[in-house]
């Protein structure tokens, strides 16, 4: 492979080498013998070789010609052109012209498959290797053909948006570019820092592509003058040259192609004039030769064996072994010390199906509908009687496990009414966008099997959502799906254009219940008393409420006080099937297998080094992070465990998946999961929640998750498709993650924890009761039962009363109260991250103002998908930070501190049980208390807080 590197990277390279060979002019130096032969012509017809070239061996390739073709003085032929040399010159010329205008343009690197269909298109024939091959054997001194390391190419795959230029001040103006519409021409993803490498000293990627290049001319190199916008030849070497684009003249691309066709046709007259000299037929030697240069992949070097590696199959098995049997091997490896903990691995057996019955009868159309679009032939027990309950007019909370098919809970009943009355409206509440995006593609998708309702509006009702198409999804949607957000926001502030909608709305489903805790629960609780008083006050007093939860120990109570209602039914058994399911305890072993004393290794390279060898046998993983940067540092590590295991095709099929990247990163990133593209996840608890990723074989949770519901939750994303699954919680060096790691039972026995919500915090109530009165009008008597029965003095103290008795927002609230009500903690300053890696200013995600300074800071190190970037700019005012894309071994973190200096001193006092430090008290300049003690006494008193500069980056 070495040769073949020094022969097709580029002119510059080949210059070098001649200088190094002592070969300086204008042809390259030839790759096989010191001394090139000359080439046989009607004056020289080279005796020595003249049966050589009709006879020569397969395996070896001819000597290559050079000074007959030095000149352009066109070379006469004693015959007729054959028809295969008319046809190979019509190549030759089409070959020349693409390539040369493929050259002009840095981001396209010329691979056969690049150039076939241009080439293909002046020819109107199929451009084959061996075509390519053939022209080679005509003139191999001039023209490189064969497979080459893709890293050798120094491309990007978004190379063809390089030229653009950033030109926004405001973090809002920047487009998220995907990748350019040519992305796929040459492209080489992730090696972004190519451009200031030798490519010899570059890594292989571990693939090869088919690469052509004519090595016998080089346009000289051009900058474009900032000024003047003309091109001129530079006055010294760039910087950052190789990432300028060059600028060529028409008249420059006009002789180097010419050029090279009167080369060609010389070579072929003087070949034909050979073989007429020789008696042979020029067709038939000239496929002899061919046949040297038909080029093929290079033979991979095996790894070493080794006992770490016997286990694992060559290539990632599309049916996996049993998760028992894949246990076992990883206990069987050599780097396998006892990381399962005493009575730390638990298996729970398969559960067959429990199916139900409806109290109704679907019509066929529902019943086809059921079958072509999810396979369904009969209801399991939980959906039979949830369904039933809904049909007999009762609301309905459902508890069951993840993947026990409770959506079809909530779109069963929303389609039978449709059918009946095609005014019927429903509303789909999700806490993500991710979630509503999900389910609405599997309702739609369903929507299409039922002739009649196929064109019925479905559409998601969010931020995102256009400003344009707000009053046509309001105005025909029959079903939208929005997040409480909007409901609040939006919906209900606006109650007079949404009136038809909430005067037909028949169901309201809010899913993942369990996610409404605490502060947010409180917020949604108030949120859905509003919705009901509104639609009661037109006249729709029928709305039923369906909401699914993960498994909680409350979800009735839970369902009552989120909603306000009494009547609600529970349906928490689970006649789901599933595939057994083993839970590891797996405890990250001593960094000295024989001194406890020495701590434990670390967690995040046991981690990578399990979710490795899970994915490489087969099994599609998902590892849960608490935290983002936990995240990216463990996809880091997981491409360094894989590349060390001789597997680098694998890198690309693991992903990151966190907040903070772009909508278009995590949709094509949970399309490519369900598609089967990528064999492992690694996320934060963003995927907690039930989007549809596709099965899931393993769930590996990297350090206890805060509480047991969190673990539980995550596990139950394994195991989709009735497979077996595994669930591996690894224990970090932490008390809490110890503890279970002693004592694993009571991760089996311990109840789920209760939800808690608390309808008596006065500030979240005031504001809900504000948002209220601005939507309708309260009277104390009527709206009592929605909100507080002290809802009479809440009103008299905080609202404004009219001469009718009815209560309206206070001023301070207008125009729009909802606005001052926020229901999250979340952040509307974002920082945009912008790469700059080869000019190219694409947005890689956007980070919170409150993270900012703990990440981004000049000289700082930001990942990004395992990525390493170095903060070229950071500009605070513009809320842009500039990165690079680099590789290095480091990564960098904040700090900070604070000094204390004592300025004043108001009292000294002695501090008990000590002979010598006495405790100074004062003021600071603020007026904030200070305290200070001094083993020598010295008055210190108030102190005067200095805080030195954060952003420090250090190793």
């Amino acid at each position: 492979m070495s040769t073949l590197k020094a022969a097709t990277v580029s002119n510059r390279i080949i210059r070098r080498k001649r200088k190094r060979t002592g070969c300086d002019t204008d042809e390259p130096c030839p790759s096989g013998d010191d001394e090139p032969s000359p080439e046989p012509t009607e004056a020289t017809n080279g005796n020595d070789s003249s049966t050589a070239a009709g006879k020569q061996c397969a395996k070896s390739r001819p000597h290559t010609q050079k000074k007959g073709l030095a000149g352009s003085q066109k070379v006469k032929c004693v015959i007729g052109w054959p028809a295969r040399f008319i046809e190979l010159e019509k190549t030759h010329r089409a070959l020349n012209l693409v390539f040369t205008f493929c050259s002009t343009r840095r981001h396209l690197a010329t691979t056969f498959d690049t150039l076939r269909s241009a080439v293909e298109s002046h020819t109107k024939r199929e451009l084959k290797p061996e075509d390519v091959a053939a022209i080679v054997a005509l003139r191999p001194e001039g023209i490189y053909f064969g497979y080459v390391d893709e890293v050798m190419l120094q491309t990007d795959i978004k190379g063809a948006e390089r030229d653009m230029t950033f030109k926004s001040s405001r973090s809002k103006h920047i487009t998220v570019q995907g990748p350019a519409p040519d992305a796929s021409v040459g492209g080489l993803t992730g090696m972004d820092n190519l451009g200031s490498r030798h490519p010899d000293d570059l890594p292989p990627s571990g693939r090869e592509v088919l690469f052509f290049e004519f090595v016998d001319g080089d346009l000289k190199r051009q900058v474009q003058n900032r000024k003047s916008g003309e091109p001129v030849n530079p006055s010294r070497r760039l910087r950052d040259e190789d990432l300028k684009m060059p600028v060529y003249s028409q008249k420059q691309l006009t002789t180097l192609i010419e050029k090279r066709n009167q080369k060609f046709s010389n070579a072929v007259s003087t070949f034909i004039n050979r073989c007429v000299e020789e008696k042979v037929d020029p067709e038939v030697v000239l496929c002899q030769e061919a046949e040297v240069y038909i080029p093929a992949p290079s033979e991979p070097e095996p790894a070493p064996p080794t006992s770490e590696l016997s286990t694992i199959p060559k290539s990632i098995p599309k049916d996996r072994k049993s998760i028992p049997e894949i246990i076992q091997e990883l206990k069987d490896s050599s780097w396998y010390t006892g990381q399962i903990v005493p009575d730390g691995h638990r298996g729970f057996d398969a559960q067959e199906a429990v199916y139900g019955d409806l109290d109704f009868l679907l019509s066929q159309d529902m019943v086809n509908a059921l079958y072509n679009s999810k396979g369904i032939l009969q209801f399991y027990a939980h959906q039979a009687e949830a369904i039933n309950s809904l049909k007999a007019g009762h609301n309905v909370v459902v508890s069951t496990s993840t993947s026990s098919g409770k959506s079809l809970i909530y779109q069963l009943p929303v389609l039978h009414a449709l059918e009946q009355d095609p005014d019927t409206r429903a509303m789909y509440i999700f806490p993500t966008k991710a979630l509503a995006q999900d389910q609405k593609r599997s309702l739609k998708d369903m929507l299409g099997y039922l002739p009649g309702l196929e064109n019925v509006l479905v559409e998601t009702f969010d931020g995102d959502t256009p400003m344009h198409l707000r009053n046509e999804i309001r105005d025909e949607a029959r079903i939208i799906f929005t997040n409480p957000d909007m409901l609040h926001i939006t919906i209900l502030p606006q109650e007079d254009r949404w009136r038809t909608f909430l005067k037909n709305l028949r169901y309201v489903v809010v899913d993942e219940l369990h996610y409404y805790n605490g502060l947010m629960g409180s917020h949604v609780a108030f949120i859905m008393r509003r919705l009901r008083r509104i639609c009661a006050a037109v006249g729709n007093r029928k709305v039923r409420f369906i909401s699914c939860s993960a498994t909680v120990a409350n979800p009735e109570e839970h369902f009552k006080t989120i909603f306000g209602m009494k009547d609600v039914h529970l349906i928490d058994f689970d006649g789901s099937p599933s595939g057994r399911k083993e839970f590891l305890c797996w405890n990250t072993p001593f960094r000295d297998p024989g001194d406890p004393s020495s701590g434990r290794g670390s967690a995040l390279a046991e981690c990578a080094r399990l979710f490795c060898q899970l994915i490489l046998r087969g099994v599609r993983v998902i590892a849960f992070c608490r935290v983002r940067k936990q995240c990216e540092e463990l996809v880091t590590a997981t491409r360094s465990e894989l590349e060390s295991l001789g597997r680098p095709e694998c890198v690309a099929r693991v992903m990151g998946y966190r907040g903070g990247y772009t909508p278009q990163d995590r949709r094509r990133i949970e399309s490519e999961m369900f598609e089967g593209k990528l064999m492992g996840i690694i996320a934060t608890t963003a995927l907690e929640l039930g989007v549809d990723i596709g099965s899931l074989d393993c769930v590996i949770s990297l350090g206890f998750p805060y509480t047991i519901a969190n673990l539980r939750q995550q596990s139950g994303r394994a195991g989709r498709r009735n497979k077996d699954s595994l669930s591996i919680l690894i224990g970090d060096c932490f008390p809490s993650d110890q503890h279970y790691m002693q004592n694993p039972d009571e991760l089996f026995t311990k109840p789920n924890c209760e939800l808690q919500v608390d309808l008596n915090n006065m500030l979240v109530l005031e504001g809900h009761i504000q948002c209220a009165a601005y939507e309708m009008p309260i009277r104390p008597a009527e709206d009592a039962h929605y909100f507080t029965p002290d809802l009479a003095k809440l009103c008299e103290e905080r609202l404004v009363r009219d001469e009718l008795g009815y209560y309206h927002c206070h001023d301070r609230f207008r125009p729009t109260p909802a606005k001052f009500v926020a229901i999250r903690d979340t952040e509307d300053d974002h920082f945009a991250i912008v790469n700059i890696s080869h000019g190219q200013n694409t947005v890689l995600e956007e980070l919170e103002a409150s993270r900012a300074f703990f990440t981004l800071y000049d000289g700082a190190i930001f990942l990004h998908q395992g990525n390493s970037y170095l903060v070229r700019d950071f500009q605070p005012d513009r809320k842009i930070a500039k990165v690079e894309k680099v590789k290095v071994e480091w990564t960098t973190q904040q700090r900070d501190f604070t000094d204390i200096d004592p300025v004043e001193c108001e009292a000294v006092r002695k501090i008990p049980g000590s002979l010598q430090a006495p405790a100074d008290s004062g003021r600071c300049p603020g007026g904030q208390p200070a305290h200070h003690s001094t083993q020598q006494g010295h008055v210190a008193g108030c102190a005067e807080a200095s805080s030195r500069d954060p952003r420090r980056p250090t190793s």
